[in-house]
């Protein structure tokens, strides 16, 4: 049986600030490597209900607050209920940068303008204005086992680099995508990393998060593939040496140990 996987961009013109598109040619190429077809879908002003209901994974990037308050109405009007619902049936997606403070509650801009969001993730961002310094830095992260595919090798950690100025705090209706061993994360105080929610993953890791993260990116890869053929379909393993050697590379640069799990 022949598989195939759409992918869709939010807002590929305005949000794509951080070299995002490093995380869409990793899920290109991961499937591509597998034999599954993919297509991206930018989701722009002109982006239909109907195309979409088509997506099998979401992704957004990295934008400044100037470019999410041009977006905003349009995402919250026309693409946000489509969006929010096909998430709580379980669509995947993976959000990165400045994107997660859409899809929460709302978001307080340097300025001080309330930006109000999806409310798909219970959270809230505020920015504390420019005299506070802003979170810049790498980032590692430990996670739990839910990431985990079964044949493929698994580490505990995740590895990016953060530079935000908003600061996050989660609701009770999601939980950390992981917990801070070095950096800021999502607010510098609760040892907090972005957010989990049914099966979309939002993080402050900037730009291109998956390259040094292929865990991750096969989670959502299985994830597509289950919901939209309702089956668990197996996904190899594949030669990760060089994926692995930049994990891990920070992880020694840093001085964190990492647990590698095979299973």
């Amino acid at each position: 049986m022949d598989y195939k996987l759409t992918i869709g961009w939010l807002y590929p013109e305005l949000m794509s600030t951080y070299g995002d598109r490093g995380n869409i040619i990793v899920l290109e190429k991961r499937c591509s490597w597998r034999g599954i077809d993919t297509e991206i879908l930018p989701i722009d002003f002109k982006t239909t209900e109907k195309q979409m209901k088509a997506i099998d994974i979401f992704f957004g990037g990295g934008a400044q607050d100037r470019q999410q308050a041009i977006l905003i109405d349009d995402l919250t009007r026309n693409k946000g209920p489509v969006m929010k619902q096909m998430i709580e049936d379980g669509t995947p997606g993976i959000f990165v940068c400045g994107s997660p403070q859409l899809l929460g509650k709302y978001y307080i801009t340097g300025d001080g303008k309330r930006l109000d969001g999806l409310s798909i993730f219970d959270m809230i961002s505020r920015h504390p204005g420019t005299a506070k310094p802003r979170c810049i830095g790498n980032i590692i992260a430990r996670i739990d086992d839910r990431f985990k595919m079964k044949g493929l090798v698994y580490k505990n950690t995740i590895v990016g680099f953060e530079n935000h100025g908003g600061r996050t705090y989660l609701g009770n209706g999601v939980k950390p995508f992981g917990t801070v061993l070095i950096g800021c994360g999502n607010n510098g105080e609760d040892k907090t990393e972005g957010a989990i929610y049914k099966n979309c993953i939002a993080t402050y890791s900037h730009g291109p998060f998956l390259p040094r993260n292929p865990h991750i990116a096969d989670y959502l890869i299985g994830k597509a593939l289950k919901m939209k053929y309702q089956k668990k379909i197996k996904i190899s393993q594949l030669d990760d040496a060089q994926e692995w050697q930049a994990h891990d590379w920070m992880l020694k640069k840093l001085g964190v140990q990492d647990i590698v799990t095979p299973i």
